[in-house]
């Protein structure tokens, strides 16, 4: 796994650790782990890499849903893993690589997710969105005080998320389990950048979004419905520029706020990450070259691991 911050440089490097493999005569394919890179039509916000940026490297779990659909992180982290049971299947290494810590989380670690049901999801949408978010927290905070305080009042994702959990099995967990690996053979590998580096480069690509018309792809994508998905509508960037297309705040203020929202992400990814003794830290300037000298010995291991039988 290759996992970093926003704009820590994670996906060029894992599609050039991708190729280097196969100039070392491995199978390798990379399964996303960003949860927005899923929906089609979501590419300049999401920086989601094009064909010609994939360089012939197969990515699996991008543009697998519509903007008008909801990506849960179980339906997410179960297509992860069948994705990477068919590449080890093909004597193949699967990359993960991505910035969404949870779902990075669910994919590799035992974690019980409670299930979901989409209806009453549905109905819980609309009830936040007809009563507001200081009374469907106040109603969570009557059924799960514990819930309600590690959430906070304005976390409407996770509101829904907390109440659906309650109703469907009476109870949520509001604290995450131990890190415990489910799946075999994972290395996690992160990519360590600067906090004033890591906010200029977030800087600079969304200076670099908007140049290249982010705000004509959120336009784009209100006919497909993205305003009324209960996630892609909540993206960092494509929040505020729906904002600024409802007249709400000014193309300006939807920039910086992006910038900002970014920002406060980033440094949640890295508090989330720190927490993980078992993630091998390298500099975020590494090159494919040096990351495979480093895991030659393992890749030579997986290698035999990955090998079908005559």
């Amino acid at each position: 796994m290759i996992i970093g911050p926003t704009a820590s440089g994670k996906t060029a490097l894992g599609i050039t650790f991708a190729l280097n493999l196969i100039g070392h005569g491995f199978a390798a394919e990379i399964v996303n782990a960003d949860s927005m890179l899923v929906y089609r039509g979501m590419d300049i916000g999401t920086a989601k890499p094009s064909l010609e940026e994939r360089r012939g490297v197969v990515h699996h779990l991008i543009d697998v849903k519509e903007v008008n659909q909801s990506a849960s992180m179980l339906e997410f982290r179960d297509l992860a893993r069948q994705a990477i049971a068919e590449i080890r299947s093909r004597a193949g290494i699967p990359i993960v690589v991505g910035g969404s810590a949870l779902y990075l989380h669910a994919i590799m670690d035992h974690m019980d997710v409670p299930p979901t049901d989409k209806d009453l999801r549905a109905r819980l949408e609309q009830d936040f969105t007809a009563l507001g978010a200081q009374v469907m927290y106040d109603r969570l905070a009557q059924a799960n005080p514990g819930a309600a305080w590690s959430i906070g009042p304005t976390d409407r994702r996770r509101i829904i998320r907390a109440l659906e959990a309650i109703e469907l099995t009476g109870e949520f967990q509001s604290t995450l389990p131990a890190w415990t690996y489910e799946l075999g053979n994972v290395y996690q590998i992160g990519l360590d950048i600067s906090r004033q580096e890591m906010d200029q480069r977030i800087e600079a690509r969304v200076e670099r979004m908007f140049e290249q018309g982010f705000v004509d792809e959120v336009r784009r994508l209100i006919p497909a419905g993205i305003k009324e998905s209960p996630t892609a509508a909540h993206a960092i960037g494509y929040h505020q520029i729906l904002d600024y297309l409802d007249g709400l705040i000014t193309e300006d203020q939807a920039k910086e706020s992006t910038i900002i929202k970014t920002r406060q992400f980033s440094r949640k990814q890295l508090s989330w990450w720190r927490r993980d003794t078992r993630i091998a830290w390298l500099n975020a300037d590494v090159d494919a070259n040096e990351l495979y000298t480093e895991y030659a010995g393992v890749l030579e291991s997986l290698r035999e691991v990955t090998l079908p039988d005559d």
